[in-house]
Formats: structure tokens, C-alpha cells, sequence
């Protein structure tokens, strides 16, 4: 039970009906929310107009518990006394003008001594920051020592705009507990809103945060499939792996891989090809939570999830898919151990996933010569206990369409998701370990961005490149790419054709060749067919090898189209269109209204 609210001078006007209720600045009305979704309930306000309309807003709410200060420097001690007196979190709220710099010196002691302090700075807008304009106060840098985290919640014009409104706001909230606590500051816009209309308050999607010091973990959902979702991660070790298989043994899970994953354990799914299609949607890539581990992936086919739950021991809200809703602050270990129950062994979900990957495998149609086909046509020719690494981005798409034999892991540079260094970390791999075959695959530009490494002295005999040229960047080409509809037009800048002898066949191989390199090449299948075998020997070479390939834009874009349109289902192309036609004209509010009466 929540203590019962108390009523003090300048809060009288919770005893009466009054007109006004909820502002309908929607930022506004999301820190509402979360403050009550995160069982924040005490504020002190200082006089103001640019807090007007939080201000207004909570006094008719009576979850909150209204003191009035008009000295802000005050009112931050005030707040120092009660969050240290109570334990749980304090509000202070003010306008935009010196107010704010009078919490420093408050927000200050709760820094040092650790208090739950959150500071609501209202204001007009960064925008205005500069001008000479009245009282329009710098807080876009704040001294470091007042505030475990600083926000900005700006207007709400779209779904993306809330979207953002509530990840800060929680990050905001959620630092007033983080590594033993401490003050947050919330810097909210406003425009001064006169409408108090809003008598329901809208939802706003609350994050929470558990540590392995919580005495009752959230239980998991009952219903609907659960995935492991792994982003870029390092290689597994034995006992995590068998931490998760006994996870997804437990709840019929699945583990939602890309080659950058690091896990090869019993529930590995590549599904890229599944939810890649379309003109069709299989029910099995739609789960009701993810459990997401990992760090950046370049893997842009994913299963979706209605929930997710984030596991990583920087406890950090990283909200990659939209619908962040729990981030356990621990070792991935310790949260699967948790979870895990013993003798489980269930595995029908991803039986069933595999079994519809192979039958869309199985109907792939004759691709043309192209990254993807020489992929599907290599997959399984990889020498066991090698090392592949992929260039982005092209590369490594490519290749997630086909899951490699075990024993194998693969890498590719998605942290900073450049083109500039993949071969030289691959090379830098090798090093470590000269007894280990390691092969490439490279598009052209980032291949040459990094050509100067090829020749370093220390490249060893257990290096294989795959150089695939096609004179271009030609994702910038390929038919989903943004950037597509610019046609031929688009090779001059934003592809960057022509470069680097401009697909010359004797370039790279008087490079090579006067490096010590063994030099392959193809332009067809045919001559492709002919020496793929020699450039994946399982033993190592006399010396290292590179293979050029040569491919065209067309057939480069035409394959990836082809794969992503296997399947064709009348029924989902017709709803599809249907979707888009409403979405046009209504625009993301509508459809979210739609939905919201259908009660989807």
C-alpha cells in the first residue's frame, strides 16, 4: 500500500472539482506516466511558467504528493531531507530561467551523498539557446558532479519522437537507483500549452532494471514463443552455451543468430531467409518476448518480438528493436542459470523453424553470379576449424542467408559499422594464430580502403581473401537499398564507381603476385566453379592466396531480389497493400488509432 497522500498549503486545489486535468503536450504526459510507472510520487514545485504544464497536470493526479518551494535552491535541499529521510525518490520542478542554477548547489550533496534527487528542469527549447532571448537558460552541459544523468525530452510530433521521449525519461528515472543512486535531471520542453483537456492519461512503455541482488526476479511470460536474440558477441565459452541450450530446452526457445553471434550451440536458428520474404510472412519469425545479449549486429532479417527483455552487465537501456521493457544488470550466465529449470530437453519450436527454412531453401530459384550464389555455393565447403571474416555490408548479408558448419566462427566489424578496416582485423586475427586458416570475403571499396595491410610482412600462408569487385559500393545499388531509385545516376558519388583501376584484371594481380600472393580469379560460374576448391584447401598453402571475383550491378541486385521473394502468399500481398494505402494517408497516428480501437 501506498502511504496516504498529504495535503499542505498550495495544494489546495486537490480538494476541489476542478476543469483542468492533463496537458496534452504529450512529452509532458510521458514523464507523467513513468513517474508513476516507477512508483515516484513526491514533488517540489517552484513557481514558474514553462513548468506550468507538468506543474497543472499532477496536482489534479492524486498519486502525487505536492510541496510548494518558491526558492529552488531551497527546494533542492528540501529534497536532499526528504529522499534521505524516506529512501525512495524526490522530484523538484522548476521554470526555465536562473531557477535551475539555484538546484546546483543541492543537487550537488545528493550527488556525494548519494540521494535520489530527480531535477525537472522545464524549458522552451535548445533551439533558442543563444539568441537573446529572455530567460532562456544553457543546460545543454551540466558540471559533472550534479547529475548521474542528464536528458532532454523534446516535443512530440511522431512516433518517433515518443519513442525517444520514453527511453530518456526511464534513463533518467532508472539512474536515481544505478550503482548505489544518486540526482538525474530531465531537461522537458514545453510550449505552454493551455490544454488541460486530457482526462485519461495515455500509456507510456515503462523500463525496469534488475540486478542478481533482487530477492523475486519477473517471471516470464506464459504465453506465446520466446527467442534468444545475439547481436555481435564474443565467441562462447562452453558453459554459457550450455547455459542457454538449457534455457531454450526449458521454454522451447529458439537462439536468432547472425554470423557475428558467437554461439554454435544446440538451438541455433538462421532465419534471415524466412523473414527476409516479401510477399509472404511465416508466423513462426513473430515471438511474443526476446531476450536480447549481444552488442551491434548487422543482420537487418530478424524475428520479431512483442517484448524484450535486455541482458548485459553494463545495464545500459538499449532499446535497438523498439520495445525495451526489462534490462538485467548481470552476466548473461547468471540470468540463463536463473532461468533454466533442469531435465527440460523441448526443442518442437525450433524443429518446426528449421523445417520451413529448408523448405524456402529448397526453393530458391537459379540466382544469378553474385555475392549471395557464390555464398550459397561456399557455405558448405569451409574448412572445418577456420575463421571467416566479412566485409561490410554486402558480404555479410550475403552470407547470413546460410548458416556455416559447426566448428566454424565468423567476425566482421559491426561496432562501428565501417568499410575501412575488416581486412586488416582479419589479418591482425591471423597473427594470434598462425596455425588457423582464416578466410575474407570483401567488397572492392572496402578492400582497398585497406589494401596497404595485404602487403604487410607479417601475413602468413594461413590467409585466403576473397576480393569480389564490381567497380562499385553496390549496395547503394541493390533494389532495397534508399538509395536505389537514383538508378545509374547514383555511381558517380553515392556508389563511387570507377575507382581503383576500375574492375582492371591486372590491378589487383600484379599487386598480389609482386606481394607473394597465389592469384585466382573469376568472372562466370563456370570459372568460379573451377578454383573455389583450391582457394578453400583445408591444409595451408605455400603461400597466401587471393581470389578476385568479378560480378556485375545487376546481377549483384537481381540475386538479392530473387531471395527475398521466394515465397509468394495472394492473401499477404493484398493485406500488405492494403496496410501501406492506410499508412499513406493516415499516417503513423492514424494507423496507431486504428489499432488502438481494434484493440490490436
Amino acid at each position: 500500500m501506498r502511504e496516504k497522500q498529504l495535503m499542505h498549503v498550495g495544494n489546495k486545489i486537490k480538494n476541489m472539482e476542478s476543469k483542468f486535468k492533463y496537458t496534452n503536450e504529450r512529452n509532458v504526459q510521458i514523464v507523467i506516466a513513468l513517474l508513476k510507472a516507477h512508483g515516484i510520487h513526491r514533488v517540489i514545485a517552484s513557481p514558474g511558467t514553462t513548468n506550468m504544464t507538468f506543474v497543472v497536470s499532477i496536482e489534479n493526479d492524486p498519486w502525487f504528493q505536492i510541496w510548494s518551494s518558491v526558492d529552488e535552491r531551497s527546494a533542492a535541499y528540501l529534497a536532499c531531507g526528504m529522499a534521505a529521510e524516506t529512501g525512495e525518490p524526490v522530484v523538484i520542478s522548476c521554470t526555465g530561467a536562473t531557477a535551475s542554477r539555484n538546484y546546483m548547489p543541492g543537487l550537488t550533496e545528493a550527488y556525494y551523498r548519494k540521494l535520489p534527487v530527480l531535477a525537472i528542469t522545464s524549458t522552451r527549447g535548445n533551439h533558442k539557446v543563444g539568441h537573446l532571448i529572455d530567460q532562456q537558460i544553457d543546460r545543454r552541459n551540466i558540471p559533472n558532479d550534479i547529475a548521474m544523468e542528464s536528458v532532454t525530452i523534446p516535443m512530440v510530433k511522431d512516433s518517433e519522437d515518443e519513442r525517444y521521449c520514453e527511453i530518456e525519461a526511464n534513463k533518467a528515472m532508472l539512474a536515481l537507483t544505478l550503482n548505489g543512486g544518486g540526482p538525474a535531471h530531465i531537461n522537458m520542453y514545453t510550449r505552454y500549452s493551455k490544454d488541460f483537456s486530457v482526462k485519461e492519461l495515455p500509456h507510456a512503455n515503462a523500463i525496469y532494471r534488475h540486478t542478481v541482488f533482487e530477492k523475486k526476479w519477473p517471471e516470464l511470460p506464459q504465453d506465446g514463443k520466446i527467442m534468444v536474440r545475439i547481436g555481435s558477441h564474443a565467441d562462447f565459452s562452453e558453459e554459457l552455451t550450455q547455459a542457454v541450450d538449457a534455457f531454450c530446452a526449458t521454454y522451447d526457445a529458439i537462439v536468432c543468430c547472425d554470423h557475428t553471434s558467437g554461439y554454435r550451440g544446440k538451438y541455433e536458428v538462421h532465419s534471415q531467409i524466412l523473414c527476409a520474404q516479401n510477399q509472404w510472412a511465416s508466423p513462426l519469425t513473430k515471438t511474443n518476448l526476446s531476450i536480447h545479449i549481444g552488442e551491434v549486429s548487422g543482420d537487418g532479417f530478424i524475428c520479431s518480438a512483442n517484448h524484450v527483455w535486455r541482458v548485459n552487465p553494463d545495464g545500459a537501456l538499449r532499446d535497438t528493436f523498439g520495445n525495451l521493457r526489462r534490462v538485467f544488470m548481470m552476466p548473461e550466465i547468471e540470468f540463463f542459470k536463473h532461468y533454466a529449470k533442469e531435465a527440460a530437453s523441448h526443442h518442437e519450436y525450433l524443429d518446426s523453424l528449421n523445417q520451413e527454412i529448408e523448405s524456402v531453401k529448397a526453393q530458391i530459384p537459379e540466382l544469378p553470379f553474385s555475392n549471395i550464389w557464390m555464398a550459397q555455393h561456399m557455405v558448405d565447403k569451409v574448412p572445418a576449424g577456420s575463421e571467416i571474416h566479412f566485409g561490410i555490408y554486402h558480404s555479410l548479408r550475403s552470407w547470413n542467408f546460410f548458416k556455416l558448419p559447426a566448428g566454424i566462427q565468423a567476425k566482421c566489424n559491426v561496432g562501428g559499422f565501417g568499410i575501412d578496416g575488416g581486412v586488416s582485423t582479419m589479418m591482425g586475427a591471423s597473427f594470434v594464430h598462425p596455425d588457423k586458416l582464416f578466410v575474407g570475403v570483401f567488397g572492392d571499396l572496402a578492400f582497398f580502403y585497406d589494401m596497404n595491410v595485404v602487403g604487410n610482412r607479417h601475413v602468413g600462408n594461413n590467409v585466403r581473401i576473397m576480393l569480389i569487385n564490381n567497380g562499385k559500393g553496390n549496395e547503394f545499388r541493390n533494389y532495397r537499398h534508399p538509395c536505389a531509385f537514383l538508378g545509374e545516376e547514383a555511381d558517380e558519388f553515392v556508389a563511387a564507381a570507377g575507382h581503383y583501376g576500375n574492375k582492371s584484371h591486372k590491378l589487383v594481380k600484379d599487386y598480389a603476385t609482386d606481394l607473394g600472393y597465389e592469384y585466382l580469379s573469376a568472372s562466370n560460374k563456370e570459372e568460379f566453379l573451377a578454383v573455389i576448391d583450391k582457394f578453400l584447401l583445408p591444409d595451408k598453402t605455400d603461400r597466401p592466396i587471393l581470389f578476385e571475383v568479378f560480378t556485375e550491378t545487376n546481377d549483384e541486385s537481381n540475386a538479392l531480389e530473387m531471395l527475398c521473394n521466394v515465397v509468394s502468399d495472394p492473401k499477404y500481398i493484398a493485406k500488405k497493400a492494403i496496410k501501406g494505402a492506410v499508412k499513406q494517408v493516415l499516417g503513423d497516428t492514424g494507423v496507431k488509432v486504428i489499432k488502438s480501437a481494434l484493440g490490436k
